[in-house]
């Protein structure tokens, strides 16, 4: 099987390699994961995210310490409470720590979704740059090249798309008002 890839492989390999234009394949392959990476776009948004990161386990640090404080002031009362009004202290506070984790839990899972929707928006803002690459190239399909067990280095377009998109972006970004600002990423604001 590998040597049959192979051999497709050679086959599609261009005639003339001192040719100009690029060469002709009917599958090409890019790298999400480096588009996503290295694009300026990608790392305005892993940036944003980071920072939300951070912030939300600075603020996970903070409520743990104020719950530490606060159990421990709690334990220190017991001596003095009865065990009825102590354990109604107790459960206020048990019930406290569980919406707290339930609040941070769903801050948690809300940048996850930031993340993937993020990403999907990038990936949407690419799709134009892909197709003219493989119209360009002649390409049938673009694949994922983790989906790709083995191919030529020739007919993977990750380089040449990211930098299509930085420039893309930052065209778009000078017809926009205040144009060549740094643009936040698409749902920085959310």
């Amino acid at each position: 099987m590998l040597i049959r890839l192979l051999a497709l492989l050679t086959f599609l390999a261009p005639a003339a390699w001192g040719q100009d234009e690029p060469a002709q394949y009917p599958i090409l392959v890019v790298d999400q994961e480096r588009l996503f990476a290295e694009s300026r776009l990608g790392r305005q948004i892993s940036t944003d995210l980071e920072q939300r990161a951070e912030a939300l386990a600075a603020e996970n640090r903070r409520i743990e310490g104020e719950l530490s404080a606060e159990e421990q002031a709690l334990t220190q009362r017991r001596a003095t409470l009865s065990p009825t009004e102590f354990r109604e202290l107790a459960d206020a506070f048990d019930a406290k720590v569980q919406r707290l984790r339930a609040e941070q839990d769903q801050k948690a899972r809300d940048i996850t979704r930031l993340r993937d929707r993020e990403r999907q928006l990038l990936l949407n803002s690419a799709g134009p740059v892909l197709g003219a690459i493989a119209n360009e190239r002649g390409a049938l399909i673009i694949l994922d090249r983790r989906n790709v067990l083995i191919s030529a280095d020739s007919i993977d377009i990750t380089d040449d798309a990211i930098a299509r998109l930085n420039e893309r972006l930052e065209a778009d970004a000078q017809t926009q008002p205040g144009g060549g600002e740094e643009q936040p990423a698409p749902g920085a604001s959310d």
